[in-house]
């Protein structure tokens, strides 16, 4: 094999390693209890190795003034937390990929580098910390320590990165509208709001802020429509169909429209008929949707 074909075949695999699913760090899945996590665990490493030059300030002692580093440091690394987990780390909606973790990795170790530096100006004379050496030598050992809560989560979850993918077809079940068929009617928080469609018509909903919206297939084609409402209470109006499944925090679909199913151990993407999205199944819901599907 020449040098140049080589390069081509790691680039590719490379480039496939990228793109494959990957957990969300639990800093970005759960920012809250993340970030608690982040600080206990923070405040014990530097106060049994002191890796930082953090010393007692004229009205607390070293533990005090490490506990006030790492609260702002923690406040800091939640902003930036919380902000990856809305934009989903600049990715589609329930597609998180190894490169979205590396990605959310590098923009919170950035964060605590820089709130690092920035915390020193609570704790001590401003004077003594604006300059550039200051800045490349708090930001470097923080984001150091930082890599131990930060990374953890993520070297947890490696194995999922190497899982082998599935695929299966699904032959789709019978969808024709029969004289037993009760029409759907769904309830929005904005009285002017009305939605009705007969279960054969349901192709899958979407949480999108405060709106969800349903794709559904008319006898003129595929229309989506927003209704002002939260996915759970959605779930909970259509609860009376068996076959309208949830299978991730933002989704609702009909099972009986599921063309097929791609994943592995992390969860699946399904692809639908007379519909060009797909949808995912999260790894809580992959064990009862394989089961909904039998």
């Amino acid at each position: 094999m020449s040098t140049q074909s080589a390069v081509k075949k790691g680039k590719q695999v490379v480039n496939e390693l990228l793109v494959r699913p990957f957990p969300q760090n639990l800093l970005i899945r759960k920012p809250a209890w993340g970030s608690l996590l982040f600080l206990v665990v923070l405040f014990v490493f530097i106060v049994a190795y002191r890796p930082l030059q953090v010393h007692e300030t004229a009205l607390l002692s070293f533990q005090l003034t490490v506990l006030a580093y790492c609260f702002l440091i923690a406040m800091a690394e939640l902003l930036v937390a919380s902000a990856i987990a809305r934009t989903n780390g600049f990715s589609p909606k329930g597609n998180w990929t190894v490169s979205s973790e590396i990605l959310a990795v590098v923009l919170l170790l950035l964060g605590i580098g820089i709130s690092t530096y920035f915390a020193g100006f609570v704790m001590e004379p401003a004077s003594s910390r604006w300059n550039w050496p200051t800045f490349f030598d708090s930001f470097s050992r923080a984001a150091l320590i930082g890599l131990v809560p930060v990374l953890l989560p993520s070297l947890f979850n490696i194995r999922y990165a190497f899982a082998q993918e599935t695929f299966q077809s699904y032959e789709l079940r019978d969808q024709v509208k029969d004289s037993q068929e009760e029409l759907i009617q769904i309830e929005s928080k904005a009285k002017k709001e009305h939605l009705e469609f007969f279960p054969h018509e349901f192709l899958f909903a979407e949480s999108q802020g405060n709106y969800v919206v349903f794709h559904l297939v008319k006898p003129d084609g595929p229309v989506a429509i927003s209704i002002r409402n939260s996915i759970s209470d959605i779930e909970a109006q259509l609860a009376a169909i068996p076959h309208f499944m949830r299978t991730h925090r933002a989704f609702v679909v009909n099972l009986k429209q599921i063309t097929s199913r791609k994943g592995n151990a992390l969860g699946y993407r399904l692809s639908l008929a007379n519909c060009t999205h797909i949808v995912p199944v999260s790894r809580q819901n992959a064990r009862e949707f394989e089961q909904a599907m039998l």
